[in-house]
C-alpha cells in the first residue's frame, strides 16, 4: 500500500469523515508503524492548517495554490484526493486551534521547539508569503500556531526572519545569533543549523520526501545569511 493510500485510508476511517478527527485516527491506525504515522500526521497538518489559513484573509489566490503544490508534491492521479482533503478541512467546523493542538499532542516526546512542528510552520510561512506579503491576520494565525506548538518567541522570530523582511533579510536573526557574537560562535551556530536542517535529517524525523522544497528553501536562507555575515566581518 502506498503512502497516499495510507493517508486516504486514515481519512476514510475518521469518525464522521471530518478531517479534525484524522489526527486521532492516525494515532491508532499506525500504532505499530511510527514512521508512517509521522508522515501522515505531517501531511494532514500541512493540508488542514493551510486550508484554515486560507480562510483567515478570506481569499485563496492562485499563487497560494501554487505554493501549496510546491511543498506538497503529489502524483497527478492523486490530485482529486488531495483536493478532497483540503476541502474537508475548509468545511470542517473545528477551528485551526483544534488541528494544531491535536498535532502537537503527537509530539509529546519532543522538547520545546519540536523540529517536526517547526517544519510544519515553515511550510505554512511558505504558502502565506506566496502572494508577495504576509497579511496581518495571517501573521497572527502563524504566531498562534507557534504558541500552541510550544515554540519560544525567539524561535518563532528566527523562523519568520527567513520569510518576512522589508528592508532586507537580517542574517543575524536568520541564524539566531547576536551582532555582538564573535565569528567563531556564529560559525558554530551555522554548522549546527546546517546539520539539524539537512534534507536527510528532515526525512529521518518524519517529513515526507515530497516536502523537500521546505528543506531546500531553509538551507538556502541559512547559507545566504552565513555568507552575508562572513562578508561583513571580513570587510570590517
Amino acid at each position: 500500500m502506498s503512502f497516499w493510500e495510507k493517508l486516504l485510508n486514515a481519512v476514510s476511517g475518521a469518525a464522521g469523515n471530518a478531517l479534525s478527527a484524522v489526527v486521532e485516527a492516525v494515532r491508532t491506525l499506525f500504532e505499530g508503524d511510527p514512521e508512517t504515522r509521522r508522515k501522515v500526521a505531517f501531511s494532514v497538518a500541512i493540508i488542514a492548517l493551510s486550508a484554515k489559513m486560507a480562510k483567515v484573509d478570506g481569499i485563496v489566490t492562485e499563487k497560494e495554490v501554487e505554493a501549496f503544490r510546491e511543498i506538497f508534491e503529489f502524483p497527478p492521479d492523486q490530485a482529486k484526493n488531495v483536493a478532497r482533503l483540503y476541502n474537508l478541512a475548509r468545511q470542517d467546523v473545528a477551528g485551526f486551534e483544534a488541528y494544531a493542538e491535536k498535532l502537537s499532542s503527537l509530539c509529546v516526546t519532543c522538547a520545546a521547539n519540536c523540529p517536526v512542528l517547526e517544519d510544519v510552520l515553515d511550510g505554512l510561512f511558505h504558502i502565506a508569503k506566496a502572494d508577495g506579503m504576509i497579511h496581518e491576520k495571517e501573521m497572527a494565525f502563524l504566531a498562534r500556531i507557534a504558541e500552541i506548538f510550544g515554540m519560544t518567541e525567539e524561535r518563532f522570530e528566527q523562523i519568520g526572519a527567513r520569510h518576512v523582511f522589508i528592508d532586507g533579510r537580517d542574517p543575524y536573526k536568520v541564524l539566531g545569533v547576536s551582532r555582538n557574537d564573535d565569528f567563531p560562535t556564529i560559525r558554530r551556530r551555522y554548522h549546527g543549523l546546517v546539520y539539524e536542517n539537512h534534507p536527510d535529517r528532515l526525512v529521518s524525523r518524519g517529513v515526507p520526501e515530497e516536502f523537500q522544497t521546505i528543506a531546500n528553501e531553509r538551507m538556502a536562507a541559512l547559507n545566504a545569511a552565513y555568507e552575508a555575515i562572513e562578508k561583513e566581518r571580513r570587510a570590517a
